[in-house]
């Protein structure tokens, strides 16, 4: 039991102003934001307009051969996805036109492919709704109404008395699909699971999502906090060992502080298990480059780093900046910029001023990556820059550019502005077409051909972040707001003066030897919801 006395040491601790204020006061915004403010603007309409004209109602744009791909599900995921961007950014009309179309779609099964994601839909049409509700001071409950009939078709992802959800349902039949999940997918859906709870007043809801995330952090891990990837919703097991702060992890440990911090819950498991999963982090998988002294968090499989990093990765550094003002960690927030530093760094050592898909690194105990032997023309690029390329695409990502918004909200400093304005730049030098923003298939060649593809979080995520790093800090600010891992704001309460346990560095379940990898000897450095009101289609 916690006591008093520890309580009260806490709260002097985190003095007069609240341990969750995340961003930094009085941030005055220089004269050149308002011009670069208005640029993304200009790229958010541009990108809408091709959309709406080669690609409407359809999930997203092939901007090169100007034709549309439905990918998930042919619910019209680009128009869902914008929704909360188009009001943050004053689109009236665009929001409208969107809220008709949302009111619209038949959500009882899918248009194509028959199998529904669980976590992209929760995050992307879910997420979406309930986010563009809120948004527009809850003037269409039309949008609830539709997030609810989303929302009664996940919840057939948890079968029996499975605490996790499969990874795929067929909405026709709500027949769930795929065995194998991994924690992202499991572990994604309480910021919108419960935000539908709120307003519904059925705590069916939130109970889902959230039995999963307790099932994978009161599971043993290979580190401490660290749950493994691949997880069974059969068994209720890790599959494997493989540990990673990218994809197919990512977002679960973004959700633990951030559904903290958006239900100012009591129970301290998951802001304490984040605690730990960093802390294990520091001690195991820091790493700094021998160029450069860029700091990483490296993955980790059967006790072996790898060096390797990713644009997905690459939200860390927002997300350590928000849960170490949270924890009131400077420790914490020092590295987490150390983190959105050298991913920047990503972007910055390209040609096209754009980071690549994925990358790798060397550091004092070696350059293992698990993959291909590095090349001597890696190695080259390596020595000068501090990484080099595996992956050469973008498609789109906006991680990079989230945590660089964190930063930017939690520092004031403006070199984070100059940053985001150098992608501004890029993104209208390198990913413009006449049909749309395109993708871009190797960021360290400004010849190489583009990729023909869109995706809906250009405009949910990049833009949006993008915008707001250059808009009033007191506009969607980082206390009033929880963003979900589409960059979707939902309201939160007032901030909590403590999160977590006093100690909460979680005891590990067990131990572990750290080996290194084989080395490359030719480059080894040294309730229901009430009845909605009826809303009738809107006329535009």
């Amino acid at each position: 039991m916690i006591s008093a006395q520890r309580i009260a040491l806490s709260l002097a601790l985190a003095g007069s102003a609240f341990a969750a204020s995340i961003q930094a006061p009085n941030i005055v915004l220089p004269a050149s934001a308002a011009a670069n403010r208005a640029a993304v603007l200009d790229i958010f309409t541009e990108s809408y307009a091709a959309y709406t004209k080669f690609a409407f109602g359809h999930d997203d744009l092939n901007p090169l051969s100007e034709t549309f791909v439905d990918d998930r599900n042919g619910w019209g995921a680009t128009i869902v996805d914008a929704m909360d961007t188009m009001h943050i950014m004053g689109l009236e009309t665009l929001f409208l036109q969107a809220v008709n179309f949302s009111s619209t779609i038949d959500f009882s099964k899918s248009q194509t492919p028959d199998t529904v994601s669980v976590f992209e839909t929760t995050i992307r049409y879910l997420g979406g709704l309930l986010s563009a509700y809120e948004q527009s001071n809850f003037q269409f409950p039309i949008l609830l109404q539709k997030a609810k009939e989303v929302g009664d078709k996940l919840v057939f992802a948890w079968v029996g008395s499975n605490d996790i959800p499969f990874g795929e349902i067929v909405f026709a039949t709500n027949t769930p699909q795929i065995a194998t999940s991994n924690i992202a997918e499991a572990g994604t859906l309480t910021l919108e699971m419960e935000t539908l709870t709120k307003y519904t007043g059925n705590q069916t809801y939130a109970n889902f999502a959230l039995k999963a995330v307790e099932h994978i952090a009161n599971l043993p891990a290979p580190l401490p906090g660290l749950a493994a990837q691949g997880i069974d919703p059969t068994s209720g097991e890790f599959v494997g060992g493989y540990v990673t702060w990218g994809g197919g992890s990512d977002s679960y440990f973004e959700y633990l502080i951030k559904h903290a911090r958006l239900s100012n819950t009591n129970n301290n498991l998951f802001a304490d298990t984040w605690h730990t999963a960093v802390d294990s982090s520091i001690k195991v998988l820091k790493r700094t480059s021998t160029v450069g002294n860029h700091v990483y968090l490296a993955d980790f499989d059967e006790n072996t780093i790898l060096h390797i990093g990713s644009h997905l990765a690459c939200y860390n550094g927002g997300n350590w900046i928000m849960g170490g003002k949270m924890l009131n960690n400077q420790t914490i927030v020092d590295i987490a910029l150390e983190l959105v530093d050298a991913c920047w760094n990503t972007y910055a050592g390209d040609a096209t001023g754009i980071g690549p898909e994925a990358f790798a690194y060397i550091s004092s105990d070696g350059n293992f990556t698990g993959g291909d032997p590095i090349t001597p023309e890696q190695l080259a690029f390596y020595n000068k820059h501090g990484y080099y390329i595996t992956s050469s695409d973008y498609i789109q990502r906006p991680e990079v550019l989230e945590s660089n918004f964190y930063a930017f909200r939690a520092t004031g400093d403006t070199k984070y502005l100059d940053r985001a304005a150098s992608a501004v730049r890029s993104f209208n030098t390198f990913l413009k077409t006449p049909g749309g923003f395109a993708c871009l298939n190797d960021v360290n060649n400004v010849t190489a051909p583009l990729l023909d593809a869109g995706e809906s979080f250009w405009y949910a995520e990049v833009l949006k972040y993008l915008y707001l790093t250059f808009d009033d800090p007191n506009h969607i600010s980082l206390d009033d707001f929880v963003f979900n891992t589409e960059a979707h704001p939902f309201i939160a309460p007032p901030a909590k003066a403590v999160y977590g346990s006093p100690n909460s560095i979680l005891t590990p379940t067990g131990s572990f030897q750290l080996k290194q990898g084989p080395p490359l000897p030719a480059i080894s450095p040294n309730a229901k919801l009430p009845t909605p009101i009826p809303v009738p289609p809107l006329q535009l």
